[in-house]
C-alpha cells in the first residue's frame, strides 16, 4: 500500500471509529456507513492532510475509498504538472 492509500484508509477509519482493517480501497461509504455530511468533512480534513483542493462537484462522484484515493492521486500528479 502507498503512503496515499493508508493515510486515507486511516482517516476514515478514526473518523468512524472502526479498526484501520476494517476499511480497504473496496469499502464503499454505504459499508462504511458514510453519508453525505460525511463526506464534505472527510473532504475537508483529506486537503488540509495533502494540501489538495477537492472540486465541490467531484464529491458526488466518490462511492468508495477507492474513489478517494484515485482522487488524491490525480491531484497530486497535476499539482506538480502546474
Amino acid at each position: 500500500m502507498d503512503d496515499i492509500t493508508t493515510k486515507i484508509i486511516h482517516l476514515i477509519a478514526s473518523s468512524k471509529s472502526l479498526p484501520a482493517d476494517a476499511v480497504t480501497p473496496a469499502s464503499t461509504f454505504d459499508e462504511l456507513n458514510i453519508d453525505s455530511l460525511d463526506k464534505i468533512n472527510l473532504s475537508f480534513e483529506v486537503e488540509e492532510l495533502f494540501s489538495v483542493e477537492i472540486p465541490d462537484n467531484s464529491l458526488n462522484s466518490l462511492r468508495t475509498v477507492g474513489d478517494v484515493i484515485a482522487g488524491v492521486h490525480r491531484l497530486q500528479m497535476a499539482k506538480q504538472e502546474a
